[in-house]
């Protein structure tokens, strides 16, 4: 059996597209769901829109980690190289962790943000509570990237096992 096989690439590109197919479809949702809200807010309320752009940005976020974790993993593939198949595993799970986790991030954040944006217009004081629920989503997504980032250092070595196959 080899540790090698030519398909063992796969899993590695497969965690490099959930990773920013994933997190990215997060982010997308989080801005249009809150941008929804902000939208809604700017008629009643034009001056507040700056302050509640918050989640929009913080949805933009949750991109770059599956961006970062992306080409993280992308950096370990090579064609001249030997890449295991258990280096294919690993990349697989780091980037399910980060893009999972960078969805569900994002749908909070969205969800989160265009209620509470509509309800700023009518109660001010609810803009705490809201900076503090986006900050509890955003750390969802940041857990993903933790781990992915963690996965992915535990590939060094892996190749050694082809050459003695």
């Amino acid at each position: 059996m080899s540790y090698c096989p030519p398909y063992a690439s796969f899993f590695g590109f497969a965690g490099v597209a959930s990773a920013m197919i994933f997190s990215t479809v997060g982010a997308a949702f989080g801005t249009s769901k809150a941008g929804i809200g902000i939208s809604g807010l700017s008629v009643v309320r034009p001056d507040l829109v700056m302050k509640s752009l918050i989640p929009v940005v913080m949805s933009g976020i949750i991109a770059v980690y599956g961006l970062v974790v992306s080409v993280l993993i992308a950096g370990d593939l090579e064609p001249t190289k030997d890449y295991p198949l258990f280096s294919g595993f690993i990349h697989l799970a780091a980037g399910l962790a980060c893009g999972l986790t960078g969805l569900s991030a994002g749908y909070a954040i969205g969800i989160v943000g265009d209620t509470f944006v509509r309800a700023y217009v009518y109660e001010p004081r609810v803009f705490v509570a809201m900076v503090l629920i986006l900050i509890f989503a955003e750390v969802l997504g940041l857990y993903g990237l933790i781990i992915a980032l963690i996965l992915n250092t535990r590939t060094g070595g892996a190749a050694e096992a082809c050459r003695i196959s």
